[in-house]
């Protein structure tokens, strides 16, 4: 199901034995722009400590209830190696984080969460030593390709001819837990309100110009099927979507490829 990130805001995370807090944002990456971490508010049980939970641990959500319900108890939560999440998050730290809890690195293997294309089903139990684990950390690059979906939010859109919009949310596949669209705001720019554009589009992001380069001129954007976010996206629109934009679908791209193709 294809669900704004923002929805998730404030939604209640729930562990074996107690709540643990709430959902405050995401960090994904730039090279597949699947979510690989949620920000967790914790409030007053970890002295307003913020924590990081990996979508490998959730196991069921319950939108009536605004609740996401995690495989994790209170206190290996509490034990987990602390992350400042006001700064960026390097690969030793991801390292580190997922060899506390038994997983498995999703940049070491062929698909989009390493051993596999869902994060379902990864709960597994460490295999290799304290030793050898503390080894491959490090080792580990201090590169990171994660960056928050609240600092991103708000970023301009370049298009091919110009700016076109900004950044004004994105649209995740819960399955996958992966960023299939990315929401534009034209308004700035050209009269209007939404649409929507693919990851895949993007030529590049500039972190130091907080600027979204996509692959597209600025009336293809502006001309796209308009996307209101009070109604949920149907296969129908998406087709329409693609056609407009006259590029494949993500799931026509994935067909026969369980990993993420490249971007272009």
């Amino acid at each position: 199901m294809l669900t704004k990130t923002s929805h998730l805001k404030g939604f209640v995370i729930r562990a074996t034995d107690g709540e643990l807090g709430t959902l405050d944002q995401f960090y994904f990456d730039d090279d597949t722009w699947c979510i690989r971490y949620l920000t967790i508010e914790t409030g007053g049980w970890l002295g307003g400590r913020r924590v990081l939970i990996s979508p490998i641990s959730v196991v069921d959500t319950d939108w009536e209830a605004r609740r996401l319900d995690v495989a994790l108890t209170r206190e290996q939560v509490e034990k987990s190696p602390a992350i400042d999440t006001h700064r960026p998050v390097c690969r030793q730290h991801e390292a580190e984080y997922l060899g506390y809890y038994g997983y498995p690195y999703y940049w070491g293997g062929p698909y989009l969460w390493g051993a596999a294309f869902h994060p379902a089903g990864l709960m597994v139990s460490p295999t290799a030593s304290t030793e050898e684990m503390a080894r491959e950390i490090r080792n580990e690059s201090t590169d990171s390709h994660l960056h928050d979906s609240e600092t991103v939010t708000g970023y301009r859109i370049a298009a091919a001819n110009g700016d076109i919009g900004h950044v004004d949310g994105f649209l995740m596949d819960d399955g996958v837990w992966q960023i299939r669209y990315i929401e534009v705001a034209t308004w700035d720019w050209w009269p209007g309100g939404r649409v929507l554009v693919s990851p895949a589009w993007v030529i590049r992001v500039s972190w130091a110009d907080s600027k979204v380069y996509i692959g597209l001129s600025q009336e293809a954007i502006r001309n796209g099927p308009e996307y209101d976010d009070s109604t949920p996206i149907t296969r129908e629109y998406e087709n329409r979507l693609h056609l407009h934009y006259g590029l494949p679908p993500y799931w026509l791209r994935e067909a026969g490829h369980p990993s993420p193709l490249p971007r272009d």
